[in-house]
């Protein structure tokens, strides 16, 4: 009997933190596939893509640093910059066997998931959100990688 009620006490216990997390087992390739379609987006230069992955008010930083100079700034880009400059071609002239695309969940808590998109010359962090049953980008702070090639135009 007092097993019995043990038992009882701990999956009552185990029920709310389970109810909490409201994950569920397709949540991993759901929180992936805005990335999948941010980055492979871009590469493709499909505009209709990428903008599937965003929120509209979605707010992209970047923190340039001048390699001459050391000195830094942060850039600003919106969705609709985003959409527009991915169906100005995006990153279709980087060849298929340099397109990196590694997606990462970082974090995850009910409705809010951080996401790691390491691309060809940068990477990018990813906060997402799930509204409306979809999750959508909201927002991106990303760097370019001082090795590439890219670091060495962007001053």
């Amino acid at each position: 009997m007092r097993t019995a009620i043990w038992v009882l006490i701990l999956l009552g216990a185990m029920v709310p933190c389970a109810h909490a997390q409201n994950i569920s087992p397709e949540d991993p390739t759901a929180i992936k596939k805005p990335a999948l379609d941010y980055i492979e987006g871009w590469y493709e230069g499909n505009a209709a893509r990428m903008e599937s992955a965003l929120h509209p008010e979605l707010a992209k930083r970047a923190l340039i640093v001048d390699l001459s100079t050391g000195r830094s700034r942060l850039d600003s880009m919106s969705a609709m910059s985003l959409v527009q400059r991915t169906r100005a071609g995006g990153g279709n002239k980087v060849p298929k066997d340099k397109q990196q695309k590694d997606i990462t969940i970082l974090d995850r808590f009910n409705n809010a998931a951080i996401v790691k998109v390491v691309a060809s010359e940068w990477v990018d962090f990813l906060q997402e959100v799930k509204i409306n049953s979809e999750w959508k980008i909201v927002n991106v702070l990303w760097e370019i990688k001082p090795d590439s090639e890219l670091a060495r135009k962007v001053k």
